[in-house]
């Protein structure tokens, strides 16, 4: 029985990375012609076609999707054949996605310590909002990303590493001025979200009884929570934002509790990366690491 050979192997990853047989053939250093022939072989090969192209981009076919778990595992193993013969562990690159705050609160002063624990993994941080990032993530320029958003995408993996918790949050000069008792008060406050589905604020919507009407007198929506939390320092208005982002500034009293018995619903962050990546165990160790680092 012939069996497919690592180069071609490596190209077939590569193209289902990349989504383009040009980038792909770029990585692994082919012509566009040479490199289209290692697919037509590798596809005669399997009997099967692994790919639909248009001018622009190609597709996985289901064939491929399926032939794409087996070759990333195989690239994985040859690696580590190379890796057995030596006692110099090889370096590899890894790019983490991550929202701003997140990213400069919690992974940039992680980095250090990160790298010493892998020494031969060198990361590299991605920085934009959570829709940007996905697309990063499709396009090959992330390996991974750090998350709390919700997907339902088949070929993905995403193991939690932090449950994200919310509180709502005021500063008390605020509130000594405008109380906030009841969701009759609201009509007295501006609401500070990021959209304007508001996404944050349904965390407290979602623990409150559904007879509760919340209008507040106006509603600013500031795109990044760490605009939201200034201007909830400010005395702006009142903001749902996550806990450990606030936690220094409600143990000054520089932002309070309106509702401190309230139970808000929660989220985790997760590290979202694709199945058949060729360093799946490498970012599935990153994901062990980063789940050991307390959030702040």
């Amino acid at each position: 029985m012939q069996l497919p050979d690592i180069d071609s192997l490596r190209c077939f990853v590569a193209a289902a990375h990349h989504r383009s047989f040009r980038k792909a053939a770029r990585e692994v250093a082919l012509s566009p012609g040479a490199f289209s022939d290692r697919i037509k072989r590798l596809e005669e090969l399997l009997g099967a076609r692994l790919f639909q192209r248009t001018t622009r981009t190609c597709q996985l076919t289901p064939e491929g999707e399926r032939a794409l778990v087996f070759a990333s595992r195989a690239i994985d193993s040859a690696r580590r054949t190379l890796d057995a013969g030596s006692t110099t562990p090889v370096a590899f690159d890894l790019v983490v996605g991550t929202r701003y705050e997140l990213g400069l609160s919690w992974l940039v002063p992680s980095l250090a310590a990160l790298e010493e624990k892998v020494k031969e993994r060198k990361l590299h941080l991605f920085f934009s909002d959570t829709e940007a990032l996905l697309l990063a993530l499709d396009r090959g320029q992330c390996d991974c990303v750090v998350t709390s958003a919700r997907l339902g995408r088949p070929g993905l993996e995403m193991p939690p590493l932090h449950e994200e918790k919310y509180v709502l949050v005021a500063a008390p000069t605020l509130l000594e001025e405008k109380p906030l008792r009841t969701h009759k008060d609201a009509a007295n406050h501006a609401l500070l979200d990021a959209h304007l589905d508001l996404p944050l604020f349904r965390y407290f919507l979602d623990g409150r009884p559904s007879k509760e009407t919340w209008r507040f007198g106006r509603v600013q929506r500031l795109g990044t929570i760490a605009a939201i939390a200034a201007q909830a320092r400010a005395g702006v208005g009142v903001a749902v934002l996550p806990r450990y982002f606030v936690e220094k500034d409600l143990a000054k009293r520089a932002l309070v509790e309106p509702f401190p018995k309230a139970k808000l619903s929660g989220d985790f962050f997760r590290l979202v990366y694709r199945t058949a990546h060729p360093r799946a165990d490498d970012i599935a160790r990153l994901g062990d690491d980063l789940r050991a680092l307390p959030l702040r």
